[in-house]
C-alpha cells in the first residue's frame, strides 16, 4: 500500500518529453519514479527510425541496459512500467524479478518464457483496440500465458485510440483514453 518505486521505460521514440511528463504525473501521486534512457540520448520522430535504432543496438544490449538501471533498486521491490517497447522491457524484467511489486504495461506486451513464474504479481495492461502491434489473437494468448505464470492480470482496451495514445505529441494521442488510462493506472498503483 502507498508509495511505489517505479522503473518507467520509454518507447522506441526514446526518452521524450511525454515520458518525463508521465513520470511527473506518477511523482505527483507520491511515487518515486526513475526513467532510464536505454537509447543513451537518442530520440526519434517516427516509429520506423526508433525501430531501426533499436535493431542496430540489439535487444540483448537494450535489455542489459535496463537490468543495470533497475539493479540498484530491485531489492526495494520495484513496480516495472513502460510504453510500447518499454512495456516489453518492463514485462521481461518484472517476470525475472522475484521482488517485483507490480507491472504496468502501456501499449505493449512481450513474449513470455515457458518457465516464467510469479507469485500473484499484479499486472495491468492498457492497449488500443484494435492495436497494430498487439493483435486480438496475440493479446488473448498473452493473457492466458500471463495467468499461467501466476500473475493477477487486468486488461483495459480503448476502442478507436491510436497505438501510443497517451503521448500528447503523437498523432496517436487520444485525450479521453489517456485520461482514463492514468486514472485507472494511478488507482492500480495505489493498491500495491
Amino acid at each position: 500500500m502507498g508509495l511505489m518505486n517505479i522503473m518507467l521505460f520509454h518507447s522506441t521514440y526514446g526518452l521524450r518529453p511525454a515520458v518525463h511528463a508521465a513520470a511527473d504525473r506518477l511523482r505527483a501521486a507520491g511515487h518515486e519514479v526513475r526513467v532510464p534512457d536505454l537509447f543513451e540520448g537518442h530520440t526519434f520522430d517516427t516509429v520506423e527510425e526508433g525501430m531501426d535504432f533499436k535493431e542496430r543496438v540489439g535487444k540483448d544490449e537494450l535489455l542489459k541496459r535496463a537490468v543495470l538501471a533497475a539493479a540498484p533498486y530491485s531489492d526495494q521491490g520495484l513496480v516495472y512500467a513502460g510504453f510500447s517497447f518499454g512495456a516489453s522491457v518492463a514485462q521481461t524484467l518484472a517476470l525475472g524479478d522475484a521482488k517485483a511489486r507490480g507491472l504496468l504495461l502501456l501499449h505493449g506486451t512481450s513474449d513470455i518464457a515457458e518457465n516464467a513464474s510469479v507469485d500473484e504479481l499484479p499486472v495491468q495492461l492498457h492497449v488500443a483496440d484494435p492495436d497494430p502491434f498487439e493483435s486480438h489473437d496475440w493479446l488473448t494468448s498473452w493473457y492466458l500465458q500471463m495467468q499461467r505464470t501466476g500473475a493477477d492480470v487486468e486488461v483495459y482496451r480503448y476502442p478507436g485510440a491510436g497505438h501510443l495514445f497517451t503521448d500528447p505529441e503523437l498523432p496517436d494521442f487520444d485525450k479521453a483514453a489517456a485520461d482514463l488510462t492514468w486514472k485507472v493506472a494511478l488507482g492500480f498503483l495505489a493498491t500495491l
